[in-house]
């Protein structure tokens, strides 16, 4: 197989730009930035965790022109992977479940993927995570070209975001003092943090996790988007690494998505709402003329038929919110759950 595994399209993944957000949060002296990674050719973060882990996995002979790709996603990495297989020519195979949005599945078939649909969760812990876990495992023992990614115990899933802290520090002088990063398989936040400790900066790390995710907490309650919230905690997880994390809703994540487009022009998918809920409810924690530095994972334009649907939101929130919502003026409850490990 070919050795130049970043040619292409896939040189174009990576240096997204680092916008500065000004109209988002009044009076304050706070110098607030967004991370575009939906700028990405595949249209989110994921593409440089699908790029690395399988550029590595080539270059170390664990992948041949023979292998089948699975991996276990509910969206965007199965997109990124979809495009990283079909530059390579590689088959692929894209775990899913039903909270899987429609159009994140037509796009990994548009590439040449193929969906392997979990219908049932888990009936021991009532996760459809745990359920395509099992099933990747099957697929597995049934095949010995398969080769799984496991972005949940990859290692070169956090490494590959010590670019994008790199990028970040570059674009800003390495004046970064706050960071907000959303977590699923905390591989992200994970990567950023470690390049943040390998150069013994003191940029405080938040986590951004959704109420109903099994990170954090162990609150129950509907979790409808993927990206953002899991059902396990990952090897990933390191509360050493970060400085604290904010619990979010759903609702919380729905009006600041609206907040942002109405405000910035900035049409993101809801973990970047929810990451603009956790700074909002953290702004007055923070130190004045400090940088601040929120990471958006994808784009909005796959959540079209969700939290920018007026017909689904009055559907799953009810009309009442959605009139709230038009007036971009209100604030959603429960409030953000804050909880602070260390301040430096």
């Amino acid at each position: 197989m070919n050795k130049k595994t970043r040619q292409g399209i896939l040189k174009t993944i990576g240096n997204t730009p680092l916008v500065k957000l000004s109209n988002l949060f009044d009076n304050t002296l706070i110098n607030f930035f967004a991370k575009l990674e939906s700028i990405n050719p595949g249209g989110s973060i994921k593409d440089r965790t699908a790029l690395n882990m399988l550029n590595n996995a080539i270059e170390n002979g664990k992948i041949n022109k023979n292998t089948t790709v699975i991996e276990s996603t509910s969206g965007n990495l199965g997109i990124g992977l979809a495009q990283v297989c079909a530059y390579h020519k590689l088959k692929f195979i894209c775990i899913v479940d039903p909270k899987a949005n429609i159009q994140n599945i037509n796009i990994i078939k548009a590439y040449g993927g193929k969906i392997d649909y979990v219908s049932k969760p888990d009936p021991q812990t009532g996760e459809y995570l745990q359920a395509r876990l099992k099933r990747a495992e099957m697929l597995c023992q049934e095949n010995p070209d398969i080769f799984w990614i496991n972005q949940y115990s990859n290692v070169d899933n956090p490494l590959a975001h010590h670019e994008t802290m790199r990028e970040i520090l570059e674009q800003l002088n390495e004046q970064v003092d706050y960071l907000f990063c959303a977590v699923s398989t905390c591989g992200t936040i994970r990567g950023c943090a470690e390049y943040i400790c390998k150069r013994k900066l003191k940029t405080q790390i938040f986590a951004v996790d959704v109420r109903g995710s099994k990170i954090f907490d162990n609150e129950d309650a509907i979790r409808r988007f993927p990206g953002m919230g899991a059902g396990v905690r990952t090897i990933h997880c390191d509360d050493e690494l970060i400085n604290g994390y904010i619990l979010v809703s759903e609702a919380d994540c729905i009006y600041c998505c609206h907040h942002l487009v109405a405000q910035e022009g900035i049409l993101a998918g809801a973990s970047s709402g929810g990451v603009v809920a956790a700074v909002e409810a953290m702004q007055n924690r923070m130190k004045s003329d400090s940088t601040c530095v929120m990471i958006f994972p994808d784009r909005g334009d796959r959540y079209l038929n969700t939290l920018y649907s007026e017909e689904w939101i009055k559907q799953n929130f009810g009309e009442d919110y959605y009139k709230k919502l038009l007036s971009h003026n209100f604030h959603v409850t429960p409030a953000p759950k804050i909880n602070i490990f260390k301040t430096i």
